[in-house]
């Protein structure tokens, strides 16, 4: 496949005497397709060559050719050398590379030799796994699954939420009520009562919290009576969870949380100690940040006991030395940005090669929050990620028995298109953004969501049936696409591979969810200006195998994001 980019910047950096990566990342794609295919911003040179942009564009566009007829016209606008590509070039290297790598176009070999672990979704053990755990589980998801596409080997790791003192309050509300409550039958909602009316008790009582704390603490020490009911907890907890993964299709490759680390703190504490870095601190154990400008670091606290830091701590040790990773990539809210930097500056203190504490990477996202507010499970204040999603799913099978009531395969389809949209509305914006949840705008077919992608994707499917084959390759006439429509589609889809390694530079998948959405805006605008099923077979030929294209990367960017595609709808 022709790098056309790559073709520019080796011009360029011949003839200015630059590094060619640089001049590569300074190209641009013009949003405006008048200003053509690339360009390259003159005023970035201007200090270095001591000239004015202007004067820079026009000296570089009369000493740049290319050999290969894959420039058609090179501008100087207002210190912009743009650069418009052939026609030809444009769509013989897209649909050459089509016909190569079909659902793998895109991927690359970059990661290859290089170990990722990504670190997200972790549920608290016995509460709800809720709405606002969706946002790590779908980033954290598809970040997987971008960098497994670049040829990284990719570890998930769901680092559960099974230790703490939440525990404490919940093993004390066992021992007061636990008779009252029929955990058995319905695990999650009668442990969350139980967490909302110890956690009230705390509030009014001091003695009670520190009864919670000292059941934590003898958690800690491997009494027998808090172990067994953690244990019964944590099992109870992790079999209704996987009722949301196998409905998101999310697998992870350990499932090592907090409680995995227990016997591996004391490590983090014996080098902390061996570096004289750990001081009291009204009667806690602390690194001291002060020169960083942060809070100090709490590794013990007053009762001894320890915190996420020393168990996170913990767990960059033992994943530097099991997954000899080049990066750690934490998927959580931007409400742990002080935490993760605090355990990063630590970290580089635990003895660990620089490679690994160079790697450590916080991925911070919004909340996802209702149209009455924030959510919150002590005040019992929460939506359920399972109700959600079959809400989702129940309402798409309601639209569908209005618009379709004799579709096939009906459950099936409402699924891809229910969990579909949950997850493409989660993902369409970046994700530091705080997300308000709408139904209307979620499940809108016509709008900017996870239902119109999948709707463009089966037209596609429902073109190609309608013909009743797919062209071969060696008989597509390359010339009957180059009218505007088609090179509009064309174009997009030659910069798919580049948009995955954006979102994989910037931890954002939204770049390949708005990339999906203007594929198939341009592809909808295709269909509707050119007629595809004609009596001209070169022509209809042409046009289908662009119609197959379309929907082999429209399937493929879904996956990236976790979503599957109906056939029908």
């Amino acid at each position: 496949m022709i790098d056309f980019k790559q073709k520019i910047a080796e011009q360029i950096s011949n003839i200015a005497n630059l590094p060619e990566n640089k001049v590569y990342e300074y190209i641009e794609i013009p949003s405006d397709k008048k200003m053509g295919d690339f360009a390259f911003p003159c005023f970035r040179l201007a200090k270095e060559l001591k000239k004015s942009p202007q004067l820079i564009a026009e000296d570089l566009k009369n000493k740049m050719s290319f050999d290969e007829n894959i420039i058609d016209e090179i501008n100087n606008l207002n210190g912009y050398l743009n650069f418009e590509v052939s026609k030809q070039a444009m769509i013989k290297t897209v649909l050459e590379e089509i016909n190569l790598k079909q659902e793998h176009y895109g991927e690359s070999e970059i990661g290859i030799g290089k170990n990722v672990v990504f670190d997200y979704s972790a549920p608290n053990i016995a509460k709800p796994f809720h709405i606002g755990h969706l946002r790590s589980t779908v980033i954290g998801g598809a970040l997987y699954k971008i960098y497994k596409a670049l040829g990284y080997k990719c570890i998930g790791i769901n680092h559960l939420g099974d230790y703490g003192t939440q525990f404490g309050k919940l093993i004390e509300g066992y021992k007061r009520w636990g008779n009252e409550y029929n955990i058995d039958e319905n695990p999650i909602d009668e442990l969350t009562k139980i967490y909302v009316r110890i956690n009230n008790l705390c509030k009014e009582d001091e003695k009670v919290l520190e009864d919670c704390r000292n059941n934590f603490k003898k958690l800690e020490d491997g009494d027998e009576y808090c172990t067994n009911l953690w244990k019964k907890f944590r099992e109870v907890s992790l079999k209704e969870f996987q009722k949301v993964y196998d409905l998101l299709h999310v697998d992870f490759d350990s499932w090592n949380g907090e409680a995995f680390y227990s016997d591996k703190m004391q490590e983090v504490v014996d080098i902390l100690q061996e570096q004289n870095l750990l001081v009291k601190s009204e009667g806690a154990t602390v690194v001291d940040l002060s020169e960083k400008e942060m809070p100090p670091c709490i590794i013990e606290k007053t009762n001894g006991s320890t915190t996420y830091a020393t168990r996170d701590l913990a767990a960059i040790l033992y994943r530097a030395r099991t997954y000899n990773f080049d990066k750690a990539i934490y998927v959580t809210s931007y409400e742990q940005i002080l935490h993760f930097k605090q355990v990063f500056e630590v970290a580089k203190h635990l003895k660990l090669a620089e490679k690994y504490t160079d790697g450590l990477v916080h991925v911070p996202f919004g909340m996802v929050q209702l149209k009455t507010g924030k959510m919150s499970t002590r005040e019992g204040n929460i939506i359920k990620l399972e109700d959600l999603l079959n809400e989702a799913i129940s309402r798409v099978e309601d639209i569908m028995d209005t618009k379709n009531p004799e579709l096939e395969n009906k459950d099936e389809i409402a699924r891809k298109i229910g969990i579909g949209a949950v997850i493409f509305n989660d993902l369409y914006n970046s994700r530091i953004k705080d997300e308000i949840f709408d139904w209307d705008t979620m499940l809108n077919f016509n709008g900017e969501t996870g239902p119109y992608m999948q709707y463009i994707y089966v037209r596609t499917k429902s073109v190609l049936e309608k013909a009743g084959y797919i062209p071969e390759f060696k008989n597509i006439d390359f010339t009957k696409l180059e009218d505007e429509a088609s090179m509009k589609v064309i174009n997009k889809i030659y910069i798919f591979g580049d948009c995955i390694r954006q979102a994989a530079e910037k931890y954002e998948p939204y770049i390949i969810a708005r990339y999906l959405i203007e594929l198939a805006q341009n592809f909808s605008s295709f269909y509707n200006e050119n007629k595809i099923i004609v009596e001209e077979k070169e022509i209809q030929d042409a046009r289908l195998y662009l119609t197959y294209a379309t929907g082999l990367i429209l399937k493929s960017g879904a996956k990236l994001l976790g979503i599957e595609m109906p056939e029908k709808m």
